[in-house]
């Protein structure tokens, strides 16, 4: 074997804190997450007890304040822990940002009195959560969900199937977005359902070609009955809400992505200087060379773009732009260096006995997540163009 191993990446962090942050997340993801990734995800099975650790460390609410048990870490930090995490196993990487998902419209727009009933629990009680905001037949036009939520007294009672959703049937609360009122993104509101109400039932989760380990599933709920106490924000700004959590979760996803790219490299470098056929290293051949150069080069462009964004929602400027850009580049960029990863392994890249070709297979969903790419392209160009004129 080599002693030329890839080393970690060299991160450019504010404050010692952050930096010894970063230092403890690789600690628990050589030690808890990556041995076992590979044999959990084969057998489909789903890490609570990696998510308990995890909230118990202080990780479940990085980007939250303080005083309801969150971080207070920067975006600029918090998305640096998600690559860290989903480097190790993208089940893992993914849960935490889908969990800060589904915190953050109550830690937005919920008043001081409902932050203060759920956020301690949600953020660093050991609950995980779940976002539901697709539906069977409402996907990149989420403003046409049909779900609802009808007023009954002091309560809602929500009836309606959601469809797509991370964690759905294990997760302990859910933000639920649901029609309250006419057509269109106006008549959306939010509303912040236990995960054991009553009428709530999970679908077997689906059969995916990667991420076994991550139950997604459709959720139905049958008179589902929440007091209004539990509805997030005004009745009608549901989709506001949605829209600036997305936001957010694009930048989530593009660090899992550079996450999942970079764990990619590393195995396609450490076998390429390891494997040798005409009585050198693979890594010798300019033709190999040159991939690995481009799947470097491809990483760090996309670690540059996902930091630039967190830099800009930091500074409370605007960075939906940015978001998009980062979801689009970073998902993009791991399907292309997960597949060159496989290609430098060669018959052993496809093989299950060699981490690659799982990352491949979880890489092709992260461009489908959190709005596809083609929708990310109809984002950008809106900010760039203005709204389409048909």
């Amino acid at each position: 074997m080599t002693d030329r191993a890839p080393q970690p990446v060299d991160r450019q962090l504010p404050t010692e804190e952050s930096r010894d942050l970063l230092a403890l997340v690789r600690e628990i993801a050589q030690r808890e997450i990556r041995p076992v990734a590979a044999d959990e995800e084969d057998a489909g099975t789903f890490p609570r007890a990696i998510f308990t650790l995890l909230s118990e460390a202080g990780l479940l609410g990085l980007p939250y304040a303080g005083e309801y048990g969150g971080g207070e870490q920067p975006y600029e930090v918090y998305l640096q822990v998600l690559e860290e995490l989903a480097a190790a196993r993208l089940t893992v990487g993914l849960g935490v940002s889908v969990h800060s998902l589904s915190c953050h419209g109550l830690a937005g727009y919920g008043t001081e009195e409902q932050q203060k009933a759920h956020l301690p629990a949600m953020l660093g009680g050991g609950l995980l959560g779940a976002y539901c905001l697709s539906e069977p037949a409402s996907g990149s036009d989420a403003a046409s969900l049909t779900t609802k939520a009808v007023r009954d007294g002091d309560d809602w009672v929500i009836t309606g199937t959601k469809a797509w959703i991370t964690h759905g049937g294990v997760a302990d609360f859910y933000t639920v977005l649901a029609r309250t009122g006419g057509e269109g993104p106006k008549g959306i509101t939010a509303f912040l359902v236990p995960g054991d109400a009553e009428g709530l039932t999970a679908a077997v989760p689906e059969k995916k070609m990667g991420m076994k380990g991550s139950p997604t599933a459709q959720l139905h709920f049958d008179g589902v009955r929440v007091p209004d106490t539990r509805r997030i924000g005004e009745e009608g700004q549901g989709f506001t809400i949605a829209l600036a959590a997305l936001d957010a979760g694009r930048l989530g996803i593009a660090a899992c992505a550079i996450g999942v790219a970079q764990a990619a490299l590393d195995e396609a470098l450490t076998y390429a200087l390891d494997r040798k056929q005409f009585g050198h290293p693979i890594a010798d051949f300019q033709g190999l060379r040159f991939m690995l150069a481009d799947m470097a080069t491809k990483i760090e462009a996309g670690r540059a773009l996902y930091l630039a964004a967190a830099r800009l929602r930091d500074a409370g400027k605007p960075f939906s732009r940015q978001a998009a850009m980062a979801k689009l580049f970073c998902t993009d960029a791991a399907m292309a260096v997960t597949t060159d990863a496989v290609q430098v392994l060669g018959g052993y890249g496809y093989t299950a006995d060699f981490p690659v070709e799982r990352l491949m297979r979880e890489a092709k969903v992260l461009q489908i997540v959190e709005g596809t790419n083609q929708i990310q392209r109809m984002v950008i160009a809106r900010h760039l163009a203005g709204p389409e004129s048909r």
